[in-house]
């Protein structure tokens, strides 16, 4: 089998059965490969049926050849071109409504550690129970 074919090749299979998980692909007259679901598209696939059928002819590359146990692991995906990323919006910064909107350490770039953010905590504790003890008070 390491003869005729190579892992990164791109050569043309036909499909020649259909299953949940993939679909098989007879590369030549004596082989044939899995393509899994995964390796279908670029894009997520639900329901394999609605990318193939039984005798489309298909441009795969080899991703795998597995000669003890005779299995081609193949790709679609693959030989096609990737989509264009989209830019990701960015997020909105969350409010702070829970401390009447002053900023805390949680909303200053990079990364607090818990032992200053329970500084924050105890500081902003003791100071709404100075509050409570001046209403109290009155």
């Amino acid at each position: 089998m390491q003869e005729n074919f190579n892992v990164g090749d791109i050569i043309e299979g036909k499909v020649t059965g259909i299953k949940p998980f993939g679909a098989f692909v007879a590369i030549d007259d004596e082989h044939q490969g899995l393509v899994h679901i995964s390796e279908v598209a670029h894009q997520y696939v639900k329901d394999i049926n609605d990318f193939l059928k039984v005798g489309d002819v298909v441009k795969v590359k080899i991703l795998t050849i597995d000669e003890e146990a005779g299995k081609i692991s193949l790709s679609i995906r693959a030989t096609l071109p990737k989509p264009e990323e989209k830019e990701k919006p960015q997020k909105a910064p969350r409010s702070n409504s829970h401390n009447n909107n002053k900023p805390s350490s949680a909303a200053k770039p990079g990364f607090n550690t818990l032992e200053h953010k329970l500084k924050d905590w105890l500081k902003e504790s003791n100071e709404r129970q100075a509050q409570l003890n001046k209403r109290l008070k009155k």
